[in-house]
């Protein structure tokens, strides 16, 4: 291993290129940053998501962008003319397209190496194996981020043990940069509302996953303040929600039936008290997808209990959760896992929390709508729903005809939608 600047590592690379940085949490910042003093690049290629913020590198005309999960970044870039384009695709498949396709060079942030010269993948699990994949590869190239603000997380030992050793990484730059943070938002009285309607189906020794967003956050809040606990955790994504039900006392992670004993996740995205608090604590343990976002597994969890949020919703109980108007705005990510795989055992449920409306160019509208315009884009399929939960109540549409269930999502659209949905239940062609 060789230790090198930010500055010094772009001359790494050729004029026409492949890169993969690091997913979200780990942007390799300052290495994205050091990307825009260079100029000449004939075809760059840059494969990421979530990016946390603008680089100039990602306007060369010459520069394209590829990314598995759009943030504000990305759609700010599409929209200004930039070459980006989403790469769609689940959490766990997202390391086999990374294994058919390489990039000659990978770049992620990752902790300071320990005292035995061992390097903690810290909060991205997602990229375990492309790592240890480049790491042994002489063709490719492995450039490691380190930063002192990135806590030491723990795997799953022995198959998944989240480390590298510095003996496998060809460059180290080290950094003290601050990766991104997101803080929670208080919560509203809509949020609550929500909350409020998704506690009656959390039992006590439930298994959990939420996914990112208020509304999940509002949920685990409520569960932290309620009277069940004995949790276990079970999650993509391990929130500030979810590090505040372990301080609460709530999580036990012994009734789970798989990975008992520790909360799991494939990646971490939050607070700087959520880093703190994940530094050395191996009541967390980092896994790839393929282990936490496959649905048989997730099913082999005891009353496991997914929470994830949507931005609209048809009659018919499609979900639409990553696009608006046939336009990426977010990304699949364990949606249609998590949503499949906590309802196939009868101890399981799956729910999905969405607002019932929104407002568009100043006019209240629905999240439960009849039928989708021409070229919505379906995140999750209608046979795989459960419950849905808005402000107004909770709808439990699985095993009911295509009639009950349309009626059923019409009861807990807002008032104001409500008799013209009942009446398109009646009327439109799936029933």
């Amino acid at each position: 291993m060789q230790v090198i600047t930010a500055a010094e590592s772009i001359d790494l690379l050729r004029t026409v290129d492949t890169i993969t940085l690091g997913f979200g949490p780990v942007s390799p910042i300052p290495f994205i940053e050091a990307l825009s003093n260079r100029n000449d690049w004939q075809e760059l290629t840059i494969r990421s998501g979530m990016l946390s913020a603008y680089y100039g590198v990602l306007s060369h005309p010459n520069v394209k962008l590829r990314s598995s999960f759009f943030g504000p970044v990305e759609r700010a870039m599409q929209s200004a003319g930039a070459d980006v384009q989403c790469i769609p695709g689940d959490l766990r498949r997202l390391p086999l397209f990374a294994k058919k396709n390489p990039s000659r060079v990978l770049v992620c942030a990752v902790a300071q190496p320990d005292s035995d010269g061992y390097i903690s993948l810290s909060i991205n699990a997602l990229q375990y194996e492309d790592i240890t994949a480049c790491g042994r590869d002489p063709d490719r190239l492995l450039v490691l981020v380190s930063t002192p603000k990135l806590p030491r997380t723990t795997g799953y030992f022995p198959d998944y043990p989240h480390r590298i050793h510095v003996d496998d990484v060809d460059f180290l730059i080290e950094s003290d940069f601050s990766p991104p943070i997101v803080d929670d938002l208080p919560p509203s009285e809509l949020t609550q509302a929500l909350a409020k309607n998704v506690q009656p189906f959390i039992p006590n020794r439930a298994t959990l996953q939420t996914g990112f967003g208020s509304i999940p956050g509002a949920v685990v809040k409520t569960l932290a303040q309620g009277p069940n606990g004995d949790y276990g955790i079970h999650s993509e994504m391990l929130t500030n929600g979810l590090m505040h039900l372990h301080k609460a006392g709530k999580v036990s992670n012994e009734h789970k039936g798989i990975f008992q004993g520790v909360s799991v996740c494939v990646f971490a995205l939050g607070s700087t008290e959520l880093l703190h608090w994940l530094h050395e604590n191996e009541q967390v343990r980092f896994m790839p997808a393929k282990c936490i976002n496959s649905p048989s597994i997730i099913a082999d969890n005891m009353n496991m209990r997914s929470i994830n949020g949507a931005l609209m919703l048809d009659l018919a109980g499609q979900v639409v959760a990553d696009t608006i108007d046939g336009r990426q705005y977010s990304g699949i990510g364990g949606h249609e896992d998590f949503t499949s795989g906590a309802s196939l055992e009868e101890d399981d449920r799956s729910i999905i929390c969405l607002p019932a409306t929104l407002t568009l160019e100043g006019q209240l509208t629905s999240r439960i709508t009849e039928q989708f315009r021409a070229g919505a884009i379906i995140t999750t399929p209608r046979h795989q729903l459960d419950i849905v939960v808005t402000e107004f109540g909770a709808a439990e549409v699985a095993g009911l005809t295509t009639k009950e269930r349309a009626h059923a999502l019409a009861n807990i659209a807002h008032p104001q939608f409500r008799d013209a949905l009942h009446e398109s239940a009646e009327r439109i062609g799936f029933i």
